[in-house]
């Protein structure tokens, strides 16, 4: 009702179907589901199916198009709120659970955003001082939401503006760089278009021919980027980043970006073929007859100069960024989590959703643990209910032990939490740096206990080495001794701080999400059925998803992933761009230098004076350029560190590639003049001129 939505079939769900919880067993499929799942049968609706073994009643379809309000996530079905508890953990009555982060709707008519504000702020001020321990640090804001709010509108909005500037940055290169080629070729014309004039052509004409051949150039490349934009659109919108997920990527751009792609290749046409203009208004037939040449030679700064130290910048900025990206990610793979990333198994399944109240939920689990510890070549089995990189993490406010207010407010830290079997520490490769872990005697009739990271006991119990046997409370006042310390970790981000976390024996507190940790040199493909076979054993209603540890991190490393793969993309067109426009460059200096390169060869110059009057130049610029552009890329990688885990510019192997890279794209790029000017037959040459 609120999004002004209409069913395609049947009806939505009202507030006049919700009695309580569990009171409304109803579910709407979204329009790709019934036509994938259900052959789009208009008989569909009244139909009852089971969800987490709990009988639904299918009341509607949602219309086609219509994928929910978080952009890239597409549900396949829509259920009640109320009916959390059947579906999952029911934490509808638990306030301080902050699961429910978005609530819709509009605002009213005459009501502003800050007045909005006010009054939410208002509503926590109200939550903190009447249930202090649950929302004391309560915080409410107005966001869109399509990207999550907040939380995610920002990073997405910065790379793509990102992203944006460098695709603007590229064609204005790709632009001079034509521009060059363009006063190249008139250079190597000038004879041509001297004859021209001298035979009545006007300058006009002349120009608009120049024109029109820049203009059909612009037409076919921005035809061709049309198409391949198209061909990549499609393959973007039915690609799945994460397949156990319902992520998708759907671009779908409408009139106004095709209209906008033609006018920027008309601008671009415009821009490139703009450049000989100046050249050819200049011209002076009976020099050009006489002398040859376009232009005199000189040693002023021209513009094409400026434009392609500028291109040569932008190149060099995004092969080192490329580089230091690479490189992150390379040191990533590699680097210590605070867990083993090799020879680790994770099997993921959810005893809720099997059917399995929280009375059944430990021994089942139980039963899963000796029957994977059980098969041979598997060296431990651990259980945890989240895991690190992973998904499942929960939190929790933790206190001083001497803390008599339990408020929210007065909370040290907001710790990740971890409720653990005995071996799970030995399972998922984390150390104990001091203390011990857990048994299986650490159950309800025990006093509490739990294991800390390192960065934990710093903020709570003061050095990690004295923290054995100190204490701290949960937030319902649970005292909980410390009889370990681990390892820290990467918990939620590959590039957060130091996080507390800690970690509890399941016994004392039960969970029913299930994340089996199997450590074994068995090889992945062998072990995945095996262990999916074990399990299927117990029950064969359990859902079960098997992946590796590295699969496991793929949702963390999607933002660096992503970003390294465009910079590598970004860098590979950089690259191309600055081995045209040097190309350009010395092809124009070596065109408007013939006859004097004929007249250095035939007074007996060296080859390497006639590299050097023909190419100095353009290697001069190419120097320069290329120094401007790995000052700037260092400085752009800090910004890499953000997003690229272990991103560094100051590191020597990043540093030489760049270096190296660019030395040998100047190389590619002056091969062909260098030819062209070692080849020059003075004879020939000076006979025609």
């Amino acid at each position: 009702d609120a999004l002004h939505q209409q069913p395609y079939l049947g009806r939505f769900f009202h507030a006049v179907d919700e009695h309580g919880p569990d009171s409304a067993p109803y579910v709407v499929l979204s329009y790709s589901y019934w036509h994938s799942h259900f052959q789009e049968d208009r008989d569909v609706i009244g139909r009852v199916i089971q969800v987490d073994k709990h009988p639904f009643t299918i009341i509607g379809v949602a219309p086609a198009g219509f994928h929910g309000t978080i952009l890239f996530f597409n549900p396949d079905f829509f259920v009640p709120i109320v009916n959390q508890g059947s579906i999952g953990h029911n934490n509808l009555n638990k306030r301080g659970s902050r699961w429910l982060f978005m609530v819709l709707g509009h605002l009213k008519p005459g009501v502003s955003n800050p007045q909005a504000v006010a009054d939410l702020s208002s509503i926590a001020s109200y939550l903190a001082k009447t249930y202090p321990k649950d929302d004391g640090k309560l915080q409410l804001s107005i966001a869109h939401p399509g990207l999550y709010g907040d939380f995610l509108e920002r990073p997405a909005r910065a790379f793509m503006s990102a992203l944006m500037l460098l695709a603007i940055l590229i064609l204005l290169a790709a632009c001079a760089n034509l521009g060059s080629l363009f006063a190249a070729r008139a250079a190597d014309r000038s004879r041509e278009m001297a004859l021209r004039l001298a035979l009545g052509s006007t300058r006009s004409r002349i120009l608009r021919a120049l024109l029109t051949e820049a203009m059909l150039i612009s037409l076919i490349g921005g035809a061709i980027g049309l198409w391949g934009s198209v061909a990549l659109l499609r393959a973007m919108s039915v690609w799945e980043p994460m397949p156990r997920y319902p992520i998708y990527m759907p671009v779908n751009p409408d009139a106004h970006v095709y209209a906008v792609a033609v006018l920027l290749t008309i601008i671009s046409g415009f821009l490139f073929g703009a450049v000989p203009v100046r050249q050819v208004l200049r011209t002076n037939p009976y020099e050009i007859v006489k002398s040859g040449s376009i232009v005199s030679v000189g040693r002023r700064i021209t513009v094409r100069d400026v434009l392609l130290v500028v291109q040569i910048s932008l190149c060099a900025v995004l092969v080192t960024s490329s580089f230091v990206a690479v490189r992150g990610m390379a040191r990533t793979l590699h680097n210590n989590f605070g867990f083993a990333v090799d020879n680790v198994m994770l099997a993921d399944t959810d005893l809720q959703m099997a059917g399995y109240s929280n009375d059944q939920a430990f021994p089942m689990q139980k039963r899963m643990i000796d029957a994977l510890a059980a098969i041979p070549g598997v060296d431990s089995v651990g259980l945890s209910d989240g895991l690190p990189l992973a998904e499942g993490n929960s939190d929790s406010n933790v206190f001083r032990d001497d803390t008599p207010d339990l408020a929210s407010a007065n909370a040290v830290a907001d710790a990740n939490l971890y409720r653990i079997t005995p071996e799970y520490f030995r399972a998922a490769g984390t150390l104990l740096l001091a203390g011990r872990g857990f048994t299986w005697h650490d159950d309800k009739n025990s006093p509490r206990v739990a294991v800390v990271n390192r960065e934990f006991a710093r903020r709570l119990l003061g050095p990690p080495d004295h923290a054995i046997g100190g204490h701290f409370k949960m937030p319902d006042g649970t005292r909980v001794e410390v009889v370990g310390i681990a390892e820290d970790g990467k918990y939620n981000g590959l590039t957060e701080d130091p996080q507390p976390s800690m970690f509890l024996p399941i016994l004392q507190w039960p969970t029913s999400a299930v994340w089996l940790v199997v450590h074994s040199q068995l090889d992945p493909q062998q072990l995945a059925p095996i262990l999916r076979s074990r399990l299927r054993e117990l029950d064969s209603g359990l859902p079960v998803s098997i992946q590796t540890r590295r699969k496991a991190m793929d949702i963390a490393l999607f933002g660096p992933h992503m970003a390294t793969i465009s910079l590598g993309v970004m860098g590979v067109m950089g690259a191309m761009l600055a081995i045209t426009g040097i190309f350009g460059m010395a092809a124009y200096s070596v065109s408007k230098r013939l006859r004097e390169l004929g007249i250095r060869i035939a007074l007996g110059a060296q080859r390497r004076e006639v590299l050097q009057a023909a190419l100095g130049r353009a290697f001069k610029l190419l120097v320069f350029g290329s120094g401007a552009g790995l000052i700037l890329g260092i400085l752009a990688s800090r910004v890499l560190a953000y997003v690229v885990y272990q991103a560094t510019p100051r590191d020597p192997l990043v540093l030489a590639g760049a270096v190296l890279a660019m030395l040998l794209l100047g190389l590619i790029a002056t091969w062909i003049p260098a030819r062209r000017a070692l080849k020059v037959d003075p004879l020939v040459l000076l006979r025609v001129e």
